[in-house]
């Protein structure tokens, strides 16, 4: 026959002490005198006590309003198609409960088109907000009108460590570079170039895609065999002459450049380029599981793709928001996903066990 299950009442009888005692330890709230709670967590821990987070969710009465700000969507943008699906699971878990999301997007080309929806956003008073923080400047003024109305915020892609967010889940954008920088040791012979590609409008405003740069450099600077030239280009335009334009200009210019490395999910407009043109001596190092990018990637264009689980992103996201404002759990402030290595081997794998 299997034991009762331990509630707060009675570890409050085996320890003598009030429930509201047991509660204040449980949730270190108030002041508990440091014997009393050290003989509260060994019982605890004896009983094997486990909160009903469930249970306590369902009684609360207060109806919960979250707010996403992500990038819009699209065909040239199609990596933050998939963070919808993370809040649509998570979202139909928290069906029984009350509990509501707003997704607001904003052109990830347009920093204005962003003050005007982070202003929408302040003005909504909710209760909780989910933000890829792409513009530094301007989404570290909108975390600041978040902390003065006591609005808790997490981060998704990339974080502002400034700001008093309540937490991040997400690539270690730094060492997902470094590890781009060791794949990329692996392919380039020793005495051949590597090119950096950034495609991005205004790349002193992009926080994520420079800390790549940076961490993918700093691969370099250490235990790396390659002993070649990095070269870096920064494409302000993405538009497909544009991209081709650039790029075979830089590869003409360094005929000695044997791998690409590009820091955003944009891949594929580096390698719609090299399929035609013929080039068959490049290998090309990116990111994320876009259609566009994993087609290259089954024929060989690209070597490799690191994948980052939009999805599983946005899904804890929601959750974490919901667990603090309804039962206080406080979640760990920075929680890194695993690092991704795809290649035209494994990409199955990962298209079917999303996350």
């Amino acid at each position: 026959m299997p034991l009762k299950k331990a509630r707060i009442k009675d570890i409050a009888a085996r320890a003598g002490v009030s429930i509201g005692t047991v509660d204040r330890v449980l949730h270190e709230r108030g002041e508990v005198a440091e014997r009393t709670r050290e003989r509260i967590l060994k019982i605890i821990k004896d009983l094997e006590y486990s909160p009903n987070y469930i249970a306590r969710a369902l009684k609360t009465k207060r109806k919960f309003h979250l707010v996403s700000l992500l990038p819009e969507p699209g065909d040239d943008n199609a990596f933050w198609i998939k963070h919808s699906l993370g809040f649509q699971k998570a979202m139909n878990e928290l069906d029984p409960f009350p509990v509501r999301l707003s997704q607001v997007t904003y052109d990830m080309l347009n920093e204005k088109h962003f003050q005007q929806k982070a202003g929408n956003i302040i003005k909504m008073n909710p209760d909780g907000v989910i933000l890829a923080p792409l513009f530094k400047a301007e989404s570290t003024d909108f975390c600041n009108h978040l902390s003065r109305k006591h609005i808790p915020f997490v981060f998704l892609d990339g974080f502002l460590k400034e700001s008093e967010f309540l937490s991040y889940t997400g690539e270690d954008i730094f060492q997902s570079a470094r590890v781009a920088g060791q794949l990329t040791d692996l392919v380039t012979p020793v005495n051949n170039d590597i090119l950096i590609i950034n495609i991005v409008r205004n790349l002193k405003n992009v926080q994520h895609l420079n800390i790549r740069t940076e961490g993918f450099l700093s691969y370099f600077s250490g235990s790396a065999k390659n002993k070649g030239t990095i070269i870096k280009l920064t494409i302000s335009n993405p538009v497909t002459e544009i991209i081709s334009k650039e790029t075979g200009k830089a590869l003409n210019k360094n005929p000695g450049i044997r791998t690409i490395f590009v820091t955003s999910s944009k891949s594929y407009l580096i390698a719609d380029f090299i399929e035609s043109e013929g080039i068959k001596s490049l290998n090309i190092i990116g990111y994320d599981l876009l259609e566009r990018n994993v087609e290259h990637l089954r024929s060989g264009t690209i070597k490799f793709l690191i994948g980052q689980r939009p999805e599983e992103q946005a899904y804890k996201g929601i959750r974490k928001l919901f667990d603090f404002l309804s039962i206080n759990k406080i979640p760990a402030k920075m929680e890194y996903l695993p690092v991704d290595i795809v290649t035209s081997e494994n990409v199955d794998f990962f298209l079917l066990n999303d996350y």
